[in-house]
């Protein structure tokens, strides 16, 4: 999958990347040293080092995968002309019950729903990518199919 960011996301997941390969040396050493320790079936030292660096490798090949398939793209490519595009924050109204809501849209990488950062690939960005303010779009969302008006793009 093509995955669709900025530079300044691309130099974020670099030096991401870089941290955590970093981070391999230290962890190969707490295994060491909990070897050391003795027995391994009941050394808690050694699984949870061991652990650590089976997490920290996937997210290594995670990242990677994501910059070998990285589309750079610039925010005005995105915006269509002034609309909704990466970075913009953008204030939305649910035309069924009248809920405002404020997302920021971000790559894929940076989304956190629980900080209102959303990314194109969910389904709320995916429907006001390139809008402009006024647009009403309908979003297929847990609670079925709702319309949101777009207020504000920041």
């Amino acid at each position: 999958m093509i995955e669709r960011m900025t530079r300044e996301d691309q130099e974020k997941l670099k030096k991401k990347l870089e941290a955590l390969k970093k981070k391999r040396p230290i962890i190969s050493k707490a295994i060491g040293e909990a070897r050391d320790h003795g027995d391994l079936k009941e050394n808690s030292a050694y699984h949870a080092a061991k652990e650590e660096q089976g997490l920290n490798e996937m997210m290594i090949r995670d990242l990677e995968a994501k910059l070998d398939s990285a589309m750079i793209v610039a925010k005005a490519e995105l915006s269509g002309g002034g609309g909704v595009s990466l970075g913009s924050i953008v204030r939305l109204k649910a035309l069924d019950n009248g809920q405002e809501f404020e997302y920021t849209l971000v790559s894929e990488m940076d989304a956190d729903v629980l900080e209102n950062k959303i990314s194109p690939q969910s389904p709320i960005g995916g429907a006001i990518i390139k809008q402009k303010k006024g647009a009403v779009v309908e979003v297929e969302v847990p609670r079925g199919l709702v319309k949101y008006k777009i207020l504000e793009i920041k």
